[in-house]
């Protein structure tokens, strides 16, 4: 698919769920309103989708949430779609708490990669951050993702006077172990509107001034935006996803998909397609051509840019963990 701006389409990015096992505060703060799991797209429903999107030119799944791996029986998820004729890739976003119990069935069902959430190494902080004390878990996971034979990425948002002074050790992660570091900028979506993020060129700089060697590295790590540097005797790479001080959206490959059925073209507006409606009251045979439409329809109101930088123009309300980030 190409959409009115000449960008290819081929990325999926799925919410599975818009549950998770963590409250992280720029995410899904305390007093989010649990949704029905008749509301939520069954796993025929989301394959039913994927076929349709595979169709259409879609070759790369990434599966969200909430968190993905606290829906019931994920691995049959990953199984089914890596089955469907098209699909060449799947990849999931986690928190890696649940990892250790389930990385090495996620390889087998044929997921590729997992980028794991992680803002910080200290315990006392992680509880502050995440709502729960769950970091020898979450380290736990990451070396299961690896010793699985993942694709392992970290990501992490800095955010000042929260977790800004632990860059070095973040990346530190990277020396010894077969991943990448992947620094987030602040998104201005849900609880992300009331902090304040770090620039990643200035986090740059501070990379350059503390290693001797750093190189940009432009070896394939993915279908994201990130840009990558390489610290010389590391065996990871240090990445940067600068959604706000390196505006990326003339390379932006995807569409989203909510738990709730909405296609969404782009994270920072409210428009959506839903889907939901023919997944559940279109006759079958009728189901796969409505659905082509459907993306037809979302690839065709993907807007040229976001407007991150101008608050007042943002139409998305939902909290992040409704969308899938």
């Amino acid at each position: 698919m190409i959409d009115s701006f000449g960008r290819k389409i081929d990325y999926l990015r799925i919410s599975v769920t818009d549950l998770c096992n963590l409250r992280c505060v720029y995410c899904m703060p305390e007093g989010t309103v649990k949704t029905e799991m008749s509301e939520i797209l069954t796993f025929e429903e989301i394959a039913q989708t994927v076929r349709a999107a595979a169709a259409c030119g879609i070759t790369k799944i990434r599966l969200t949430g909430g968190e993905p791996t606290v829906r019931k029986d994920i691995v049959s998820l990953v199984r089914m779609l890596s089955q469907i004729e098209g699909i060449e890739e799947i990849r999931m976003t986690s928190n890696g708490i649940l990892l250790s119990e389930m990385a090495s069935q996620l390889k087998e069902a044929g997921l590729c990669g997992v980028n794991i959430s992680l803002d910080t190494l200290n315990a006392g902080r992680f509880k502050k951050i995440a709502g729960t004390d769950a970091l020898e878990k979450v380290m736990a996971g990451i070396q299961a993702s690896l010793d699985a034979g993942l694709c392992t990425k970290i990501n992490t948002v800095l955010q000042k006077g929260v977790n800004d002074d632990e860059w070095q050790d973040l990346i530190r992660l990277s020396e010894n172990r077969k991943l990448d570091v992947r620094f987030i900028e602040l998104m201005p979506i849900g609880q992300g509107r009331y902090g304040t993020g770090i620039d990643n060129d200035e986090l740059l700089q501070k990379i350059s001034q503390t290693w001797p060697r750093v190189t940009p590295d432009e070896s394939f790590h993915g279908n994201g935006p990130a840009r990558y540097v390489h610290i010389d005797g590391f065996m990871g790479s240090t990445g940067f996803i600068s959604a706000i001080h390196g505006k990326f959206c003339h390379e932006c490959n995807r569409l989203r998909l909510t738990s709730k059925g909405l296609l969404k073209p782009c994270l920072c507006y409210g428009d959506s397609v839903e889907i939901k409606s023919i997944l559940r009251q279109c006759p079958e045979e009728e189901r796969h051509e409505k659905l082509v439409n459907a993306f037809t329809e979302a690839v065709k109101k993907k807007p040229e840019a976001h407007c991150f930088e101008k608050l007042e123009k943002i139409t998305e309300q939902k909290k992040m963990s409704e969308i899938g980030g």
